[in-house]
């Protein structure tokens, strides 16, 4: 296995997952707004590994196979998660979060036949502009409590709209390109 700066960054964003869950099961049951800020915090940093593994794998020539698997599903656990736990706190209607899920789970599904085929889709601009906007999103929704006045929660939910428009432009894109693809394949 090969674990260099780059992919133990990504690890680091899959090890983050289950401290963001058990932060948000405090905050369920004790609704406490330490909790909630902290895994805001969590979710910031794993999330700006994000950013750092990719930036350090392009940079020291460090992009593997290993890497190109974990990054995008270091991401789906991280977003995944985090939205599956703002459903379970009644923040986040359930329907986006099956629609989001739906799209990872089917782009996931169709990378894995072009796979197959030895076809590699990579992630484009928009599936990346959709990682951003769904991770902006959820930053306001998780910390949810009003700060100094300031009451987040609708702001992530103008920005989870955006986000979710983007996720279904962006798997539709992802769909039609692997359509165009496969008939070649054929």
């Amino acid at each position: 296995m090969n674990l260099n700066l780059a992919n133990m960054l990504t690890m680091a964003r899959v090890f983050a997952v289950p401290v963001l869950v058990v932060l948000l099961s405090i905050e369920h049951s004790h609704q406490t707004v330490l909790s909630a800020y902290l895994a805001s915090g969590v979710f910031v940093l794993a999330s700006l590994t994000d950013m750092a593994d990719g930036y350090v794998a392009r940079r020291q020539n460090l992009i593997t196979n290993l890497g190109k698997f974990l990054d995008p599903l270091a991401d789906k656990l991280l977003i995944g998660s985090a939205l599956i736990m703002l459903v379970g706190l009644s923040w986040v209607p359930s329907w986006i979060v099956v629609v989001i899920i739906c799209r990872e789970l089917a782009v996931t599904g169709m990378r894995g036949v072009a796979a197959d085929k030895g076809v590699v889709i990579a992630a484009d601009s928009l599936g990346k502009l959709k990682t951003i906007s769904q991770i902006v999103a959820l930053v306001p929704l998780l910390a949810h409590y009003p700060l100094f006045g300031f009451d987040p929660h609708p702001v992530g939910m103008i920005l989870l709209y955006v986000a979710l428009a983007l996720t279904v432009f962006s798997g539709g894109n992802y769909l039609y390109n692997f359509y165009k693809n496969w008939l070649q394949l054929e």
